[in-house]
């Protein structure tokens, strides 16, 4: 059993290198798209409130899989468009969209949380809306939204999964392919704890960060 443990690790470990790499990207690129968003989904110009509305409403409302394949299968079968996009950028691309449109929602009642009063306070003292914004309301929204980001960080480690079905050589393409192969389930197996080891660590993480900006507010 261990032995072919070991024989499976190096392919499994690659699949794994895969998977880390989209969601690095993805979560660098999405934190600050989910911020403007929100800004522009909480601004007074209604026209693009709405768009950002809608915007944020189609993709909480389809499946982020049908995103990956609109974006891959889609976009090039469209006529005047007809647009190939290779399966690394588009899977980038599908989840970004996506992400974005949740890291909204969650930094939009973040900032909806600080009182008005604050607001006003800042006013008085003369800071303009972008001091304001960025010296009282953002430290404080970062330190509210730890907890629900964390739940979306770990959503997303998960969610990379769903890359498989472009071909793209993920942690669970290749557990899939090994078990194919080999018929045995021991892959799974390994591939579980991966995702474990995983989660448990960003979990620790997203905890320290929690307890430090709590301190810090103190």
């Amino acid at each position: 059993m261990l032995d072919y443990i070991l024989s499976i690790l190096p392919n499994m470990v690659e699949g794994l290198g895969v998977s880390a790499q989209i969601f690095v990207i993805v979560y660098v690129l999405s934190l600050p798209c989910g911020m403007l968003l929100s800004l522009v989904r909480l601004s007074k110009l209604g026209l693009f409130r709405r768009v950002a509305e809608f915007y944020i409403y189609i993709m909480r409302g389809t499946p982020l899989m049908l995103q990956i394949l609109f974006i891959y299968y889609g976009l090039p079968m469209i006529p005047g468009i007809e647009l190939q996009i290779d399966d690394f950028s588009a899977a980038i691309i599908a989840f970004v969209a996506n992400y974005a449109a949740y890291f909204a929602e969650i930094f939009r009642g973040g900032i909806q949380s600080i009182s008005r009063g604050q607001y006003e306070g800042a006013k008085v003292l003369g800071f303009t809306y972008r001091q304001t914004m960025w010296h009282i309301v953002l430290p404080q929204v970062i330190k509210r939204v730890i907890p629900p980001l964390g739940n979306e960080t770990i959503t997303l480690l998960k969610d990379t999964s769903l890359v498989y079905v472009l071909a793209m050589n993920d942690l669970m393409r290749v557990t899939r392919s090994i078990v194919q192969r080999d018929f045995d389930t021991t892959a799974f197996i390994v591939a579980a704890v991966f995702y474990l080891v995983c989660t448990f660590v960003l979990t620790r993480a997203l905890g320290w960060l929690e307890k430090r900006y709590a301190v810090y507010e103190e």
